[in-house]
């Protein structure tokens, strides 16, 4: 099927950052076949009129766990809420069905918010596989590996058995990638790192772990090692282009330097990373390396939502006000992090993250009609400083479209939000008892 959308402004996000002021873009099933300026004079199955609205590449999430919208609002505001909330209550009631259910609602949140592509890190991933399949999302999609039993798997690092399945069982979809994802460099021994890196390169699949991103973490390595979490993954050859760590808020400048040798990728989420008070990741002097950075929102139960229009803004803002430098980051740079940036983190450039000839047709249309988008004098900077994901008008993925006039185009999203909350009915009931034993405490 040939698909033609005319009379919208193109941000193509190529390497020139071109922008097409009244263009139209042309695809033929998942391939973008042509584009250009003012009207289309060729043949098409579908044409459809932008009204004047911004088309944009599909926004790319670099970090997230879809399986964990059950924890969304859930003790925000508590000092110790990974060990008082989210690991009681991952092992005491997470199933393959509520994994299930909550990454059809993650997913489906995603697409309404023009996230096209998502990182997943998580249990049960499986389940998260079969979600992403039946809602028509591009993923990679990582198994957690922990030294400690989980809610799907009753001994440590279970997940590393889990993956010698999971893996070849979905590595030749053709928008779903398989890997394994060690949870964290204090949460696996230096073994299981090297063995999970080993499956990485059995199948030619990434690897992805949190790395330097909490003060104790820091801590351990430095009592331990006597070096950091980098150095320490560095020495069993863990730094290398197929690696996206995910946050690395504490990474020094020799950390950087090796990190720059290595064409390792960093998830930068600065949603999440803020509101839990971690710090603001030296992003600035990693791009100044060459360093890929994308932008991902973390879980739902750490950044609250899940697309990287909020994303944009908060980065502007904290990185501005951390370099006391209004100028810094001017907001196409922004928006690259949110799409052929964050492309470039996956090694997918040559696939996604801009609007090119040859490329996938995932497209994103931003209704620029609403109260807060008018007037545009730059279309960077509205969808950095003004834009939401109401704004989100149309959304096509591999040429297919998922979301159309605000809508999701195979689901319901009342069908889908309720078949989660029947999922969390015992989830719901042990949450509160916890925040019951909270407040008691208080």
């Amino acid at each position: 099927m040939k698909t033609c959308i005319y009379n919208v402004m193109i941000l193509t996000m190529n390497a020139k950052q071109d922008v097409i002021e009244n263009g139209y873009v042309v695809f033929e099933d998942e391939k973008i076949v042509e584009l250009g300026e003012g009207s289309y004079t060729g043949v098409c199955d579908e044409m459809i009129d932008g009204a004047g609205d911004i088309l944009m590449p599909g926004m790319i999430n670099t970090h997230t766990h879809t399986g964990m919208i059950p924890f969304r609002s859930l003790g925000d505001d508590c000092k110790d809420r990974l060990r008082r909330y989210l690991f009681p209550l991952e092992s005491a009631c997470m199933n393959d069905s509520l994994v299930y259910h909550s990454a059809k609602y993650a997913i489906a949140e995603m697409l309404l918010a023009g996230v096209t592509t998502f990182v997943d890190m998580y249990y049960f991933e499986d389940e998260v596989a079969k979600a992403t399949d039946e809602m028509g999302a591009r993923a990679f999609l990582g198994e957690t590996i922990i030294d400690f039993a989980t809610c799907d798997s009753d001994c440590a690092y279970g997940g590393y058995e889990y993956c010698k399945w999971f893996i070849p069982k979905w590595l030749n979809h053709p928008r779903i990638t398989p890997f394994p994802a060690p949870h964290a460099t204090n949460t696996n021994s230096a073994e299981m790192l090297q063995k999970a890196n080993e499956l990485a390169q059995k199948y030619e699949v990434p690897i992805s772990l949190h790395v330097a991103e909490m003060d104790y973490e820091m801590q351990h390595f430095k009592d331990t090692y006597g070096k950091t979490p980098i150095q320490f993954l560095d020495d069993l050859q863990l730094l290398h282009p197929h690696l996206l760590a995910a946050h690395c808020i504490h990474v020094n400048e020799e950390d950087r330097i090796l990190m720059q040798k290595r064409k390792c990728s960093v998830a930068h989420c600065i949603g999440s990373n803020t509101k839990a008070a971690k710090g603001v990741a030296p992003v600035k002097e990693m791009l100044a390396l060459g360093i890929p950075v994308g932008l991902g929102t973390d879980g739902p139960a750490s950044g609250n939502t899940l697309d990287i229009l909020t994303q944009f803004k908060l980065f502007a803002n904290f990185h501005k006000c951390e370099h006391r430098d209004r100028s810094l980051f001017p907001s196409k740079e922004i928006v690259a992090l949110g799409t052929i940036q964050a492309a470039k983190t996956l090694r997918l450039e040559k696939e996604i993250g801009s609007i090119e000839v040859g490329k996938k047709a995932d497209l994103v249309l931003i209704e620029t009609h609403s109260v807060n988008m008018f007037p545009i004098y730059d279309p960077y900077a509205a969808l950095v400083y003004s834009a939401n994901a109401s704004n989100v008008k149309t959304v096509f993925v591999d040429g297919k479209c998922l979301v159309k006039d605000k809508q999701l185009v195979n689901d319901s999203l009342d069908a889908l939000r309720n078949n989660l909350k029947e999922a969390m009915q015992t989830f719901i009931q042990k949450a509160t008892h916890f925040s019951i034993e909270e407040d008691g405490a208080k």
